[in-house]
């Protein structure tokens, strides 16, 4: 198993492990693209709680989870399809096989994590910024956090230099909000440069921070109280620290990145594991923050 880490502290690498190696972010992309989208808030060229075109849902909800618009991470019927190797189903033929149409909840009338939600933020993005994804992310993002590793993967040979631990041949189309990839040590100064510093006014950081608090503690998990800001898992360790950020998890391989919300404080941890574990890979990324 191989396992990478990177600890920032006051804005410097002072604890590394393999940090350099390149790996799939998984769901702590989200936080990118939620990024990205405040950014367009920033610059009104968005709004956070003006229900989009034709829709129930802002977007303020799609970056919570509170749309009411399902989740693929449950089908049978994509697992599967991955696990054969298959090429990634067309956007259309995928809405269409979850019945994305029909919300579960009423918008903002419950919680439940949704990889749909997020890839129509990724669509918002694009179409707002007039770009695709990955020159979008790099534009709003990467380049003003001064990020220059990581990039959008969209086909089998651009994984060929990631560590994919038991998923090599992977499709990353069939993440659907898009898939960066980078260096461990890049997802980790991109979180500290974001959570510590000016890319987005104290305002929308705020909004970003504050947590919908979903029911806990997380079974098998070391979270004694979840929550789930805009892009971002936030709130409080079984080992009694405050924390924000993301983990993400596909096959083969799992990452967290998140930083110690403690007054003062100025660290922030990324760790990955070939190994789908996220309790063990956020328990050593929380290790790191403890110090």
């Amino acid at each position: 198993m191989v396992e990478a880490w990177a600890l920032i502290d006051e804005g410097r690498v002072v604890d590394a492990q393999d940090s350099r190696r390149i790996v799939p972010w998984w769901s702590f992309t989200k936080t990118v693209l939620a990024a990205a989208a405040l950014a367009l808030v920033r610059g009104e060229l968005l709004g956070l709680d003006k229900p989009l075109p034709g829709k129930p849902y802002t977007l303020r909800h799609l970056l919570q989870h509170r749309s009411g618009l399902t989740n693929y991470g449950g089908f049978r019927a994509y697992h599967e399809a991955v696990d054969r190797g298959d090429d990634p189903w067309p956007v259309p033929e995928l809405l269409d096989r979850l019945d994305a149409g029909r919300l579960r909840y009423p918008a903002g009338e419950g919680w439940d994590y949704s990889n749909i939600g997020y890839l129509f933020v990724a669509r918002l993005i694009e179409a707002t910024a007039d770009a695709e994804l990955g020159e979008a992310l790099q534009r709003l993002v990467l380049k003003p956090l001064g990020i220059a590793g990581a990039r959008v993967a969209r086909t089998r040979a651009d994984l060929e230099t990631v560590t994919m631990g038991s998923a090599e041949g992977y499709h990353p189309g069939w993440v659907y909000h898009g898939l960066l990839v980078g260096p461990v040590e890049d997802a980790a100064l991109l979180l500290d440069r974001l959570l510590g510093g000016d890319l987005l006014p104290s305002d929308l950081k705020r909004e970003m921070l504050t947590p919908f608090v979903v029911p806990g503690p997380l079974p098998e998990r070391p979270w004694a109280i979840p929550g789930y800001g805009l892009g971002v898992m936030t709130g409080e360790t079984t080992g009694g620290i405050g924390v924000a950020g993301h983990t993400g998890g596909g096959p083969g391989s799992t990452i967290a990145a998140y930083r110690d919300m403690k007054m003062g404080s100025a660290r922030t941890a990324a760790f990955f594991r070939t190994d789908e574990d996220q309790a063990q890979t956020e328990e050593g990324a929380f290790a790191l923050l403890r110090g």
